[in-house]
């Protein structure tokens, strides 16, 4: 039996690994699976951040696959969290890279978010911002310029 391509599945493969390789590119990485690892952990920290109907929004800009990385084990009860502090949002990202003293997640959190920039819309980019506490706004690159300050 052959395997036939469908088309969407290998589309949203194609934009998942293409947005990887400018994670990695940031981040001056080599390794797919780590920027996997970074991606997922700054989504998971900025979803959980978010009210729930801006959760969604994001989420519906985000690729097929990358959306289903996004919303994995999310549970809408109780979101935003009620941490806003700066260091509870890398603290999530570190949890993501146990043992490993050369992984800097202000760093990740800074390349994820320029990388949502230049992949999802302005708009949007716009609407995270006025919800984020200005504790973690200020790990998004040009967070001012972006909500007009």
């Amino acid at each position: 039996m052959s395997i036939t391509a469908i088309a969407p599945i290998e589309s949203t493969i194609h934009t998942t690994n293409t947005w990887l390789k400018e994670l990695m590119e940031e981040l001056g990485w080599d390794d797919r699976h780590q920027a996997y690892r970074a991606l997922a952990a700054v989504l998971h920290a900025l979803r959980d951040r978010l009210t729930v109907a801006e959760a969604a929004d994001l989420g519906a800009q985000l690729p097929l696959l990358l959306r289903g990385l996004y919303y994995e084990g999310w549970t809408p009860k109780g979101k935003p969290v009620k941490e806003r502090k700066r260091e509870d949002f890398l603290a999530h990202i570190a949890v993501a890279f146990p043992g490993s003293p050369d992984v800097f997640p202000e760093q990740i959190a800074w390349a994820v978010f320029k990388l949502l920039e230049r992949r999802v819309s302005s708009g949007e980019i716009r609407d995270i911002l006025h919800v984020l506490p200005p504790a973690i706004r200020s790990l998004w690159p040009a967070a001012d310029a972006v909500i007009g300050r």
